[in-house]
């Protein structure tokens, strides 16, 4: 039997093809093993109970008050965070508030011109690129994206895990003083960097994950500037509500 060099190029060419996938299967599985990656990229609760089950998680509301140095003074900004909506979005956070994390941070991010957009702070390097490193394991902390949809029902909100959808029927929407987590494309990147919205900012909703609201102290928000900082961060009541397990990270 004789073959042409067309047949044997075909042939050659087709293995190669299927070592390469072979590979790239094994580096997948690999990945989502270690917890690198997300089994899907719309994770069901059971996968995100799995993957993210070393968070931390607030099962109720909270209250934060943050002092924060403008040119103007310090000022008080009290949030009001929601964790029947964004569970590990808000737990990660107050976890982090109670810890001190936060005490004596920048803001490293302030758009206001042509147009209020936010002011965001929360970056240990001062740059946009830093998040939360445990100080025990120095493993970075990152939790995905977090979005609850309307109605409630006995069993809580529905929550679309790292996954951009349309706006329709978020329970929270940016809204003027909105408290969102920042992060980068992939949706499950979000650590310690955080943004207020200085005007409703509804081309973002579905796509980044609001956890809360300023209550009170929008006028010290107004004031921030790049370079101000956060004095000190407190959670003033539901820290109760706050399960917070032995391993972060």
């Amino acid at each position: 039997m004789q073959f042409s060099w067309i047949s044997i190029s075909r042939v050659l060419v087709s293995n190669i093809q299927l070592r390469a996938c072979l590979a790239s299967l094994l580096i997948c599985v690999a990945l989502v093993s270690c917890g690198m990656i997300p089994q899907s990229v719309a994770a069901t609760r059971d996968e995100i109970a799995t993957l993210y089950g070393d968070r931390p998680n607030l099962s109720g509301m909270a209250t934060v008050q943050m002092e924060v140095q403008t040119a103007a003074g310090t000022g008080t900004v009290e949030m009001v965070l929601n964790g029947a909506a964004a569970p590990l979005t808000a737990g990660n956070f107050v976890q982090l508030v109670n810890q001190g994390f936060y005490d004596g941070l920048g803001f490293h991010r302030v758009d206001k011109d042509p147009l209020p957009f936010v002011v965001q702070g929360g970056d240990p390097l001062g740059n946009g690129t830093g998040g939360f490193v445990d100080p025990e394991t120095q493993q970075p902390r990152q939790i995905p994206l977090e979005l609850a949809l309307e109605p409630r029902t006995n069993d809580g909100y529905t929550l679309v895990y790292n996954e951009t959808i349309p706006p329709n029927g978020l329970v929270l929407p940016h809204l003027r003083g909105a408290v969102a987590m920042a992060r980068s494309a992939a949706p499950n990147t979000a650590s310690s960097q955080f943004y207020i919205a200085l005007s409703d900012i509804p081309q973002l909703d579905g796509r980044y994950a609001v956890f809360g609201y300023v209550t009170e102290g929008m006028d010290v928000v107004d004031e921030i500037a790049i370079g101000d900082r956060i004095v000190s961060v407190t959670v003033t009541d539901g820290l109760d509500s706050l399960n917070s397990p032995q391993v972060a990270q």
